[in-house]
């Protein structure tokens, strides 16, 4: 598989604000984007970059106790989810098609700087694999979207063979 870099990760957590602080006060993390919980659909959230990062995220956190919370019950803190890169939109397409052979693709979301494909393993853990929009072309996006994903348009869009993240969680190539 041409699963690049491991992009960030997301973790189930009792009190939002408790691991904010945790990780922005001992590990210089710094709060970038919050998801406010909205009566059951969206759990309250936050996404943090490291302090020298340019990725849009390294590490997220979804509450799971509450009334607003969507997990099932008993959910215990731990890894939601952690999200490997590809290069190019046609190594993600590729990757995608193998995860639907599979029956292992669980659904498809346009991130606006970031496409994504989520599945499950077999044991049931979920992992997102995702091309990054390079940091020269993030002006041609919704910087936070959550729509779902048409790939041959983004294809068309960026060409199949662009290297993705670059500037962001790549460096520029010579």
């Amino acid at each position: 598989m041409p699963v690049q870099r491991l992009n960030h990760a997301v973790l189930y957590v009792r009190d939002v604000e408790r691991s904010v602080a945790f990780y922005t006060d001992l590990l210089n993390f710094r709060t970038v984007f919050r998801l406010h919980a909205d009566g059951g659909k969206v759990p309250e959230g936050a996404f943090l970059q490291a302090e020298e990062s340019t990725n849009d995220h390294d590490l997220a956190f979804l509450q799971i106790d509450g009334p607003a919370s969507p997990q099932s019950p008993g959910r215990r803190p731990g890894l939601a989810h952690l999200a490997w890169e590809v290069d190019t939109l046609a190594e993600f397409q590729q990757i995608r098609g193998k995860l639907q052979q599979a029956d292992a693709l669980a659904y498809e979301t346009d991130h606006g700087t970031t496409k994504s494909v989520y599945a499950s393993d077999p044991d049931g853990l979920e992992f997102e694999v995702c091309w990054l929009v390079p940091a020269d072309r993030i002006n041609e996006v919704d910087p936070v979207a959550f729509s779902p994903l048409d790939l041959d348009t983004v294809i068309a869009q960026f060409g199949a063979d662009l290297p993705g993240g670059t500037g962001i969680s790549a460096p520029a190539r010579n």
